[in-house]
């Protein structure tokens, strides 16, 4: 049986899904992806300092200068999901139980309709809060805003990214393993799976005896866990799954 076959076959049967998503899943609605052979941070490895929790405290003016112009923050909204958010979205309408754990941060899972368990482990680029007095401000003040302040009772602290910076907690992990384990099967796309300890979760799964897939453009390090490796375009691989399962 051929593998796409036997992948749609694994997702008509369960009636729980986890999947796993990565910068893979976004790179057909034009965001860059970070992280392949070509990948931005592959590309100027400078990004990962001035992305950190340690450049923020120690200039959070050039930070959000720098935040700006790596993220393309001014873009963000002109983003749509594409095939694969749709799909996943479309699972949850068939009646499937979908938890998302996802890398992106880019917001498109809920904008196609996932409404489930959308679990965004690295944080989201719409708001920014405030380190001092904890309120949230979303995309619009942050683009009005060279360098977001609060305004909060003449606060005046700069804003801090609503994502994880390198040297940030990540805090979503443990309700990460809690989707896996209320689930039936893990798909994992689009993701070369060598950030930790987002990397920890397959092994987790594995630890649980659920059917394992992957469908990612290049080999990862940890293909040899999985029940299925597919290595092709993911909107090839959906528009051939879409033709046997919706």
């Amino acid at each position: 049986m051929e593998p796409i076959d036997q992948l749609s076959k694994l997702i008509k049967k369960a009636e729980s899904i986890v999947v796993l998503t990565g910068a893979g899943v976004s790179t057909a609605s034009g965001i860059p992806d970070f992280r392949s052979g070509n990948g931005i941070w592959t590309a100027d490895y400078s990004r990962e300092y001035y992305m950190s929790r340690a450049y923020f405290l120690q200039d959070p003016e050039d930070f959000w200068l720098k935040y700006k112009e790596i993220f393309q923050i001014k873009l963000l909204k002109d983003y749509q999901p594409n095939k694969v958010h749709y799909f996943l979205s479309e699972l949850e309408t068939k009646g499937k139980r979908t938890s998302i754990v996802t890398q992106n941060v880019d917001g498109l899972h809920r904008l196609a309709g996932n409404e489930q368990h959308v679990i965004e482990y690295h944080g989201n680029l719409d708001t920014a809060s405030c380190p001092k007095c904890g309120k949230s401000y979303g995309l619009a003040y942050l683009m009005a805003e060279d360098v977001p302040v609060c305004v909060e009772q003449n606060c005046g602290t700069i804003l801090k990214p609503d994502i994880v910076l390198f040297g940030d907690p990540i805090v979503k992990h443990t309700e990460a393993e809690m989707a896996i384990d209320s689930s039936e099967l893990m798909l994992v796309l689009g993701t070369s799976l060598l950030v930790t300890p987002f990397s920890l979760l397959p092994s987790y799964a594995k630890q649980r005896h659920m059917p394992m897939a992957i469908i990612n453009r290049e080999p990862t390090p940890m293909d040899d866990l999985f029940d299925l490796v597919i290595h092709d375009e993911l909107v090839s691989v959906v528009n051939q799954l879409e033709q046997s399962i919706i």
